[in-house]
């Protein structure tokens, strides 16, 4: 460290310290190799703060706007790559406010009255939250309409719905998808939800205590894009859970992406050949030719761990903590970073997997009929004509499931004969429920998959999103 960075840093500090600190102390400090990605807001909050400070009388309108100017030159320099980071310097407040000082002098040093890092970080780390929240928000928007797109083209597909993995019931591939758009809403909504309550200012609590200089707080909250300043000095300065909460729907946001992207690679198999995903989303193989790898999808399907990872550590680095800061909370960014990032590329690649990918209708419709899928369509056939009671036809159903697998055919391969020996009131009308056609045309209750159900769906998404 040099001299001149010494005395940078020790009048940063004040004269409480008398030298400067070690290099292992300055590694294990310093935290600008990450925060520098809160650089443009800090720089809006400093110059919201500032002009509240001139409007406050506080701040003569000269020095006011020396800092103004001299905040939107560091800020180019930075947008431009010439900034010149310090790891001395400890952190981005302290690198910006160290080259304003170089472009303006002493006004540079009245700036930070009223104001404590405490606030200050506070302020830039839920500005980059809030831009995070509505970044993954768009991202959503895109993902969901893509989705639609999907679902509209094969509302009436048939496919095989499954549970623990084994075919079940005929479902279409409309509906399929639009199950996936619930879920991304409601992870929207989740995303909308903590913005809601993320959007308070710290500006202004200062160190812990507030300020007996008259701050204007709810100008600067105002400037900033904040309902409201935040209402107990306190808790200002002290709380990340604006972060764990951005963490906690991210978790959830990438559970849901993993989930499909699990799906995308078991469809698109050589077993399944449900979908051909396209080859901007593909990889092939260093030794085998005809491999086509669904390595996007498997990424997508990770990123969760790098997530849920950075939710877990957050969570345990503040659990223990009393009020108000500790350089603890030093260690909360990083992972932040890394979660939004995680998020947003997965949320990014998805979404042009979904756009891009070919369901094969084919494949679709041969899976459907297979596994016996409509034996559900026959029991409940034999409640609805025959009035048994439903366990009954549960049990007559799976005879002929039994039956019909004996003899290495279907349902609907079944004599009438056949299926007399389940109940022998059966008549031929029961043909007409064991296409999957039918099965999937029959389920019209509200959220079904019938294919006009399907399309009700789409069309109200559609109008909502507008």
């Amino acid at each position: 460290m040099t001299d001149k960075t010494k005395t940078a840093q020790n009048a940063m500090w004040g004269g409480r310290f008398a030298a400067g600190p070690d290099a292992i102390m300055e590694a294990i400090n310093a935290s600008i190799s990450y925060d520098r990605r809160l650089a443009a807001q800090d720089i809006a909050g400093s110059r919201a703060h500032a002009a509240m400070l001139a409007a406050q009388g506080i701040l003569s309108t000269s020095d006011a706007e020396a800092i103004r100017e001299g905040l939107l030159t560091v800020l180019s320099e930075i947008e431009a790559g010439t900034f010149r980071y310090s790891t001395a310097l400890e952190d981005i407040h302290m690198n910006i406010e160290s080259r304003l000082k170089e472009l303006i002098g002493e006004p540079a040093g009245r700036l930070h009255t009223g104001r404590s890092r405490n606030d200050q970080v506070a302020t830039d780390f839920r500005l980059w939250v809030r831009d995070q929240i509505d970044a993954a928000d768009t991202g959503l928007t895109a993902l969901i309409r893509a989705l639609l797109a999907q679902a509209e083209a094969g509302a009436d597909w048939v496919m095989p719905g499954f549970t623990h993995l084994q075919t079940a019931q005929p479902v279409t591939w409309g509906h399929h998808m639009m199950a996936y758009v619930e879920m991304f809403a409601r992870d929207q909504g989740r995303l909308r939800d903590a913005r809601a309550r993320l959007n308070e200012s710290p500006l202004g609590a200062a160190a812990l205590a507030g300020t007996s200089f008259p701050l204007d707080r709810e100008a600067t909250a105002r400037a900033l894009g904040f309902d409201r300043p935040m209402a107990n000095s306190l808790d200002a300065v002290s709380d990340r859970d604006f972060a764990l909460e951005f963490l906690s729907a991210a978790t959830i946001c990438a559970m849901h992406l993993s989930r499909m992207a699990e799906e995308l690679v078991i469809w698109s198999s050589a077993q399944f050949r449900f979908v051909t995903l396209s080859d901007r989303f593909s990889t092939g193989s260093s030794i085998m030719p005809q491999k086509k790898n669904p390595d996007a999808a498997e990424l997508i399907r990770a990123k969760i761990g790098r997530i849920l990872g950075s939710t877990v550590a957050l969570f345990t680095i503040m659990k223990g903590l009393p009020l108000a800061y500790s350089k603890d909370m030093q260690e909360d960014k990083e992972q932040v970073f890394d979660a939004a990032d995680a998020l947003m590329l997965a949320l990014a690649a998805m979404t042009g997997m979904v756009s891009d990918m070919t369901a094969n209708r084919d494949a679709l419709k041969a899976a459907a009929g297979a596994g016996f899928s409509t034996a559900t369509d026959l029991a409940d056939w034999l409640v609805r004509t025959l009035n048994l009671p439903f366990r009954e036809a549960h049990h007559a159903t799976g005879a002929l499931v039994a039956l019909a697998e004996k003899k290495g055919c279907d349902l609907a391969d079944l004599s009438l004969a056949e299926l007399r020996t389940g109940h022998p009131d059966i008549t031929e009308d029961v043909y007409a429920v064991l296409g999957v056609e039918n099965s999937v045309a029959s389920r019209t209750s509200y959220g079904g998959t019938a294919p006009a159900q399907v399309r009700a769906q789409i069309a109200r998404w559609k109008e909502r999103l507008g």
